[in-house]
């Protein structure tokens, strides 16, 4: 069962924004509000690797057309999961 799917039976009553393309980068749900949190790293990953894009074209997409777009009170949360030291 995928965290989306997980989250969809633990709040049956709840609408969620889904952004398109990225449930694999989801990693749980804010309870306020009820909006999705991403892992901003598995989206890169997802246009790399799914869409075939470099890593650099995958940011920039990602920053100006992912994570830049508000689409109403429940736009995704997007987060920092990984972390080099």
């Amino acid at each position: 069962m995928s965290t989306l799917e997980k989250i969809f039976e633990a709040f049956p009553d709840e609408t969620f924004l889904i952004a398109d393309g990225f449930d694999d980068a989801i990693v749980g749900v804010e309870e306020k509000e009820f909006r999705l949190v991403y892992s901003i790293e598995k989206c890169i990953s997802i246009l790399v690797n799914d869409d075939e894009m470099s890593y650099e074209d995958a940011i920039e997409h990602f920053n100006f057309n992912v994570s830049g777009a508000y689409v109403g009170e429940k736009t995704p949360i997007w987060i920092h999961t990984e972390f080099e030291i």
